[in-house]
């Protein structure tokens, strides 16, 4: 298929007017990062010069996951060509590609002994290729760097490009991750770059090679519980394996604003919903959840 370059440097548009749900709710409150764990962590992210999702996006989690030796590693820069109008990652033209990135990554991986890694990047989608060479030799130095660490990757939609992703598929990751984030109504506002029907395939072309495959919803960025639920039972359709649902949370005021506050309650029911109902084998509900929050858990549940 060939490849569209769909490039857009210009920063994500103000919100549109919208009255926000009111006062943080109790269940959304976190600790700061702090501890010894978060601290060697951030010691060793820091000598590797690399990025982490974790901060480039404000994830709430990052002081528990920190605390637990656990992160996720963002490849291919912190400057993504798109512009969501979710995420606090800088949009714009980044800078020139850094080769050597992937031996800095496994480096730091096999320094941290870590049991289960997961790493993403930002969409390159000035790239020939999406970034996609830069992905698997990433994920094959560090299977040498630190071959008893299961490698979870949450990769981009590389723009339909499907020998893009046959790239990454060949390097072989443990688990194939690529988020929906929104049900498609949404996608206008929410991913103006990206196509549902698009992320759907990709999805379907890992499974249909035999990989364990996972991706992520948010709820509360203006879609209904109804949208949601046909959401699920599409995303189940093409047999993924592994889901997370999680409160949008605005980054900054430029950012779309929070349609609701979603309760734990219903959290729960999403849960109850696409496991007993739709026969998801791992679901991961609740406000505070992100796609990388207790990933080596789920891994486990799969019998990674």
């Amino acid at each position: 298929m060939s490849r569209s370059v769909p490039l857009n440097v210009m920063p994500p548009q103000p919100a549109p007017e919208h009255t926000q749900p009111g006062k943080k709710p109790s269940w959304l409150r976190v600790k700061l990062p702090a501890g010894p764990n978060y601290q060697e962590l951030r010691g060793t992210i820091d000598h590797h010069k690399l990025h982490t999702v974790c901060e480039s996006a404000k994830c709430p989690n990052m002081g528990e996951c920190w605390a637990r030796g656990t992160a996720t590693v963002m490849i291919l820069g912190d400057v993504c060509t798109r512009s969501c109008g979710f995420c606090n990652i800088a949009t714009g033209r980044p800078p020139v590609l850094d080769l050597d990135e992937p031996r800095r990554v496994a480096e730091a991986v096999s320094l941290m002994h870590l049991k289960h890694v997961v790493m993403t990047s930002v969409n390159r989608d000035e790239l020939p290729d999406g970034g996609a060479a830069i992905w698997a030799e990433t994920i094959t130095r560090v299977r040498a760097a630190s071959p008893g660490t299961n490698i979870e990757v949450l990769i981009p939609d590389f723009c339909g490009d499907w020998q893009a992703l046959q790239t990454v598929l060949d390097a072989k990751p443990d688990i194939l991750n690529h988020n929906m984030e929104t049900v498609p109504s949404q996608y206008r506002k929410v991913r103006p770059q990206a196509k549902y029907p698009r992320s759907l395939e990709l999805l379907r072309r890992a499974k249909a090679q035999g990989f364990i495959t996972k991706t992520g919803l948010m709820a509360g960025i203006g879609e209904t519980d109804e949208e949601l639920r046909a959401t699920f039972r599409d995303i189940r359709a093409e047999q993924v394996d592994i889901l997370t649902i999680g409160q949008y949370l605005q980054p900054t005021r430029q950012h779309l604003p929070i349609d609701r506050w979603v309760t734990p309650e219903q959290f729960a029911e999403y849960k109850r919903y696409c496991v007993a109902e739709l026969g998801y084998p791992v679901v991961e509900s609740g406000p505070l959840v992100r796609s990388s929050y207790h990933a080596d858990e789920q891994a486990g549940a799969r019998g990674k």
